[in-house]
């Protein structure tokens, strides 16, 4: 991806859990290489200033702006127009023989976002804007739970203006473009709609990035970190991966409005823990359990010495529904959380992130034996990834 192989690999595999054609938008590249489509490049193009311009692969920018803007003055040019000033190309140098690459935009005065895996591993971070030269950006937080990252970098052009956050998530069936330097043309627009909302992305330790866009706008290598904007010029989503065909994904607004500034403020961000392993509850799980399968989610573990020890229950055993066997039983179903209705994970997911803390006490409605019950739980912090 966009970053050493190694870490590449390891992010890819990450993906192919929940991808079956996983293509990560990154451009470390598909194809092997320096990350330009399969072209080897043996010459080193690390900018040795901050005012060293590096010449952009696949031709002028320049004059890849001036085409576009030759076109005519429909919904797509202006909201390219009004947004591109703010859209940097990234070159990352690891310990990897060949620069990695990505997108990233302006999120306030002086701070760009973009992926964490873009930046893993980053000994020198380059940033250019259309109106830019190459501009050294320093690493001032990333969050690998939600594939999120802050760079600082002084002196950004006049046009860099900050883009706006979206403030929920947008309708499904709405327009899209994706901007960012694919294959590391600079400066690229693609076009689509959102595809759906509230999915779910996998993350490290079994975890998984909630609430999570997704589109149809073609998403390729290179795209990492860039801004998912509506027409109206609003970001819905730092663009994270593809896979498959049409099909790529985001991290939601709502999440980055969560996890920027506490990036910005202490370098790190905390996430809501339960300390539970879950599943959907299916028709087996629901017969085996004598729970209706259309609402709630099944606790399949709970994790000892975890928030939920001794509070909420998992799987006491097995029996075998529809000559299936091993369905577990015995485990609470979660229905509520704070009286808001929980019928799936990623519901779950999405109200832990974005409507709660570590340290936040809520209310868990659960079945538990044919009952239903309400119990409180005080929410602890996601472990480390390492761990």
């Amino acid at each position: 991806m966009d970053r050493s192989d190694s870490s590449r690999r390891r992010f890819l595999a990450v993906c192919g859990t929940a991808l079956a054609a996983g293509t990560a938008g990154c451009s470390d590249s598909l194809f092997g290489g320096s990350g330009d489509g399969g072209v080897e490049d043996d010459e080193d193009t690390r900018p040795v200033d901050p005012d060293t311009p590096v010449p952009a692969d696949g031709g002028s920018e320049a004059d890849n702006y001036e085409q576009f803007d030759r076109s005519d003055d429909g919904a797509y040019a202006d909201v390219y127009g009004a947004t591109i000033g703010s859209v940097a190309q990234i070159q990352v140098y690891t310990s990897a023989p060949n620069p990695a690459g990505g997108t990233g935009f302006v999120y306030s005065d002086g701070y760009v976002v973009t992926n964490q895996h873009v930046v893993e591993g980053a000994e020198d971070v380059f940033l250019r804007f259309r109106e830019s030269e190459w501009l050294s950006a320093a690493m001032v937080g990333t969050d690998v739970y939600s594939d999120l990252a802050v760079l600082s970098v002084s002196d950004l052009p006049e046009s860099s203006t900050p883009l706006a956050l979206a403030e929920s998530d947008p309708v499904v069936g709405s327009k899209v473009v994706a901007i960012g330097n694919p294959f590391r043309y600079s400066g690229s627009v693609s076009a689509g709609i959102v595809s759906g909302v509230n999915r779910t992305l996998p993350a490290p330790n079994d975890f998984s990035i909630p609430d999570a866009i997704q589109t149809d706008a073609a998403v390729n290598p290179g795209n990492s970190g860039g801004p998912l904007v509506t027409l109206e010029g609003d970001v819905v989503g730092v663009i994270n991966s593809g896979g498959g065909d049409n099909i790529g994904f985001a991290i939601s607004a709502p999440l980055t409005r969560r996890v920027i500034p506490a990036l910005i403020e202490d370098g790190e961000y905390e996430h809501s823990y339960m300390g539970v392993r879950l599943q959907t509850v299916g028709p087996l799980l629901a017969e085996a359990n004598d729970v209706d399968d259309r609402v709630g989610v099944y606790i399949a573990v709970v994790r000892d010495s975890g928030p939920s020890d001794g509070v909420l229950r998992g799987s006491t055993g097995e029996t075998s529904v529809a000559g299936q066997t091993g369905v577990e039983t015995g485990g609470d179903v979660v229905v509520a959380l704070d009286d808001t209705p929980i019928p799936t994970r990623e519901a779950l997911a999405s109200f832990l992130a974005l409507q709660t803390s570590p340290g936040d006490t809520v209310d868990v409605t659960v079945l538990r034996d044919g009952e239903e019950r309400t119990v409180e739980l005080t929410l602890g912090s996601r472990p480390n990834p390492g761990r």
